[in-house]
C-alpha cells in the first residue's frame, strides 16, 4: 500500500530541510510532521479557495451585477 497506514491514512514523505532549520526546530521540540501538516493544510485550502474563484468567477460576476441592477429581495425589508 506504499507505506499508507491503514489506521490513520498516513504515509512517509522524503523532504530535503536546511539542517540549521531542522536543528532549530529539533531544540526547540517542534513536531516537524503536525507542523508540516497543518501548514500544508492550510496552503492546501488557500489553493482550493482560489482555483474555486476563478472556477466560479463568471457567475459571481453575474450574480453580483443582477444584484447592482435588482437589488436583493430584502431591500424593502430591512431598516438599514
Amino acid at each position: 500500500m506504499g507505506g499508507r497506514d491503514a489506521v490513520t491514512g498516513k504515509r512517509p514523505a522524503n523532504l530535503t530541510i536546511s539542517a540549521k532549520l531542522l536543528d532549530r526546530a529539533r531544540d526547540l521540540n517542534i513536531n516537524l510532521s503536525r507542523t508540516l501538516e497543518e501548514r500544508l493544510a492550510q496552503l492546501v485550502r488557500e489553493a482550493e479557495a482560489r482555483e474555486w474563484l476563478v472556477a466560479n468567477r463568471k457567475a459571481i460576476d453575474a450574480y453580483n451585477a443582477r444584484v447592482e441592477r435588482d437589488g436583493v429581495w430584502s431591500d424593502k425589508l430591512r431598516g438599514f
